[in-house]
């Protein structure tokens, strides 16, 4: 490995500097977070505030995690389909309750032209008033059901006061499932089955650990019966709802005259589900496993997951590129998403920030003595540890370090989360744990919404998640609501979230 000079040296020390990264994460985590959206590639922004301009890089993540979820979705039973983007004010107003819900955030279109709409039309915020205002003319009778049904679409809410890319937008690209059963019980089956695959795709192909259960009241969607969810840890101790399963009941069937005939001939209203996630997961990964030098990538979903690099002399360059260019071919027949940047441009000092800043997860270099010792140095973007593999090893070594840093990545976040998870059952500590951003606290609640929302006028802290698991032995410590200092009904995670 000490052939490592590039053909060309035209790049300077400042288009170095132009690249990286220029602020730690721990010093100004807004800035650093900004900064990696747009070095790496991931987005840019336009004049209007609260959208941004999907880049390639960007999208292609989106397309990586589209791929593992369409295809879980189609694996239980739903389809996907299309909706259009405007819904008539009148649609919007059948259902009052989840119209109100909603009306700060709408966008109203009311000219056609110049001509006045006689008419508004709302920029989709959520699809359920406009697509179950179309299922009475498609169910009819207990054999129409189950209807399972899945958009990836956009939906457009009016985040203008504080906007964050991929986080926080006025635009957004997500998934939105609808379905409609014949009983309550398969209704409810549907919520935790998708609760499932969210978590299997979040913790297991995104690397992000979670705290999984069900939303209050106060926070769970609109319309409703109740609302599961999983909440992430971000580094600056704000948690982030990174998916969510809602069991609707009846609460919307009722209203949009969703009804079937039984097997006794009888008509009955369906029971229905709603669930989503959205691009908020790629602000999740810049924020869970990013560092000083840039974006790190989960490999499953890394758009490139192997960047080799040819390292080569003038007069060896030619042989280097094509040993390459065959190492390539060898990674692509073993499954692996792999670019080869043979640019004559730019150093291989300059390649190596690049493609750290961009967080592809491995990076090979290969020169002429490699080459002749049938060997290449490896090095993982998640700790820059480096490695020297035999070639005939090729495969079962790759896979064994893309298997090591998927599963590390998930470590080290789940080591954060639980330091950053504490039992708190003393309101005095429990305020100093919010006003200091200090992560998740677990307390005890009485259940009533007067004291969830006098917390959260004192400490802008609100309940993100009352956990399935309530150890009842171990909650004893927690046996008095953290506010009212009554008895609690559920002991529950407090924070401050995006």
């Amino acid at each position: 490995m000490n052939d490592k000079i590039s053909s060309s040296s035209s790049s300077s020390s400042s288009s170095k500097k132009e690249i990286g990264i220029t602020v730690k994460k721990n010093d100004d985590f807004s800035e650093w977070f900004s900064q990696i959206v747009e070095k790496s590639g991931l987005a840019d922004y336009i004049s209007a505030k609260g959208f941004i301009v999907l880049k390639p890089y960007g999208f292609a993540i989106w397309e990586s995690i589209r791929e593992y979820l369409d295809k879980k979705l189609k694996d239980t039973g739903h389809s996907n389909g299309f909706l259009p983007c405007l819904i008539p004010e009148s649609i919007l107003n059948k259902e009052e309750d989840h119209f109100k819900g909603f009306n700060p955030e709408v966008f109203w279109v009311t000219h056609s032209g110049e001509n006045k709409l006689s008419e508004k039309l709302a920029l989709r915020p959520t699809s359920e008033a406009l697509l179950y205002s179309i299922f009475p003319k498609w169910i009819s009778s207990y054999r129409d059901l189950p209807l399972k049904i899945n958009f990836w679409n956009t939906a457009l809410r009016a985040e203008i006061k504080s906007t964050k890319p991929f986080v926080r937008n006025s635009e957004f690209l997500w998934q939105e499932g609808h379905t409609v059963h014949s009983s309550k019980n398969e209704s409810e089956d549907q919520v935790m089955m998708i609760l499932g695959i969210y978590k299997n795709l979040i913790e297991n192909v995104l690397s992000i650990p979670t705290i999984t259960g069900f939303k209050s009241n106060k926070e769970k969607f609109v319309g409703a019966e109740y609302t599961t969810t999983l909440e992430g840890m971000m580094p600056d101790g704000k948690a982030l709802q990174l998916g969510t399963s809602h069991n609707l009941e009846r609460n919307f069937s009722r209203p949009f005259g969703i009804k079937f005939l039984n097997k006794e001939n009888n008509e009955e209203f369906a029971w229905q589900t709603s669930w989503g996630t959205s691009w908020r997961l790629i602000g999740a990964i810049i924020m869970v496993h990013g560092d000083d030098k840039g974006l790190v990538l989960p490999p499953m979903i890394a758009p490139i997951q192997i960047v080799i690099i040819p390292i080569y002399k003038s007069n060896n360059e030619k042989a280097v590129k094509e040993s390459a260019n065959m190492l390539k071919d060898s990674l692509l027949e073993l499954g692996y998403r792999v670019f080869v940047d043979g640019r004559n441009e730019y150093t291989a000092g300059w390649k190596y920030n690049e493609w750290e800043v961009k967080g592809v997860p491995i990076r090979v270099s290969i020169g002429q003595r490699d080459i002749e010792n049938k060997i290449i140095e490896i090095v993982r973007r998640d700790n820059r540890h480096k490695q020297v593999i035999p070639l005939e090893h090729l495969g079962e070594s790759m896979e064994k370090i893309f298997n090591s840093v998927q599963n590390d990545l998930f470590s080290n976040a789940q080591k954060y989360l639980k330091e950053k998870t504490k039992r708190v059952s003393n309101y005095k500590d429990f305020k100093k744990m919010m006003d200091d951003s200090e992560g998740f606290a677990v307390a005890g609640w009485c259940g009533k919404e007067e004291c969830e929302l006098k917390i959260k006028e004192e400490t802008t802290a609100d309940i993100r998640v009352i956990p399935f698991d309530q150890d009842v032995e171990l909650d004893k410590e927690l046996k008095n609501c953290i506010y009212c200092n009554e008895l609690s009904e559920k002991t529950v995670v407090f924070a401050k979230a995006y």
